[in-house]
């Protein structure tokens, strides 16, 4: 997939890549190997410390760090995401005790690979690691670290830190929550936490679109009773990474069939209308 640089693809593209690497961080080291390089990325590095973990994968023209989410069989995991009090971040403003706990275990070994990154710096992560991937993009942003993040990309990430650490941190983040998708409504509002990024909003139907307050709630509300009828409970079901990857995947089909169309439509104005016999006489009279 990725056999040219990420700059060079379309934003969906990106987009699916970095949520099927983000899915591949909870793998072990060699399934992710053998499922990153399935993808275009065969250098792979793994960092854990106390239960924290993420990758850094790189091929020739990037450098991805991912990392990895919450697991329910993970104590360190859920002690993060119960952890809704703040602290003040390494930058400036405050953050979610949890999650900055388990990107502090990371960090050390982070700054030290990417000292010497050269390469376009990408950050990604779904759930808890969609915020460790925020606090890690917006340290590398405002350290001394040469190379600046190019985007980050979370999927169903909890929200991260409160107003200040938001106007402050300004990356190029990509956001995407999954309609009623539970972890991204937390911690809530009331602690003093706000979203970062521009929102990407999946709605009950599985399309990209943009909605307003009222729009989405009554799209969530929908997708939360027809959830039920299914014998689903709708905000964890739309939490799932595999979730997220496919509507991505069939948004990038989708554009892709209908830039195929627009293409086949401007050769058929270059080439005019169909010649009929008489136009052709017309051109084959001396």
């Amino acid at each position: 997939m990725a056999d040219r640089p990420v700059t060079a693809m379309t934003l969906l593209q990106q987009s699916l890549l970095m949520a099927e690497l983000a899915m591949i961080s909870y793998n072990d080291p060699d399934e992710a190997g053998r499922a990153a390089a399935s993808l275009g990325f065969p250098d792979l590095a793994f960092y854990e410390r106390d239960g924290s973990q993420a990758y850094r994968f790189r091929n020739q023209y990037d450098c991805v760090i991912a990392c990895r989410g919450t697991e329910a069989n993970e104590w360190n995991d859920i002690r993060a995401d119960a952890k809704v009090s703040s602290v003040l971040s390494e930058t400036v403003g405050r953050v979610h005790r949890g999650f900055k706990r388990e990107v502090d275990d990371l960090w050390p070994m982070l700054e030290t690979a990417l000292m010497c990154n050269q390469q376009p710096l990408w950050f990604c992560g779904h759930s808890l690691g969609g915020a460790m991937a925020t606090i890690c993009a917006g340290r590398c942003l405002l350290s001394h670290i040469d190379s600046n993040p190019e985007r980050l990309f979370s999927f169903g990430s909890p929200r991260v830190g409160n107003p200040r650490y938001i106007q402050y941190t300004k990356l190029d983040h990509l956001r995407y929550v999954n309609n009623n998708d539970i972890v991204t409504r937390v911690p809530p509002v009331w602690f003093g936490y706000r979203h970062c990024g521009s929102e990407i909003y999946l709605d009950r139907g599985g399309q990209i679109r943009k909605s307003r307050f009222a729009g989405k709630t009554r799209d969530r509300w929908i997708g939360f009773w027809r959830g039920l009828l299914d014998g689903k409970i709708d905000p964890f079901e739309d939490h799932s990474i595999h979730q997220y990857i496919s509507v991505i995947a069939q948004a990038l089909a989708e554009d892709s069939h209908a830039e195929s169309r627009n293409t086949v439509d401007r050769e058929k104005i270059k080439s005019g209308p169909p010649k009929t016999k008489q136009t052709m006489k017309k051109s084959l009279a001396p």
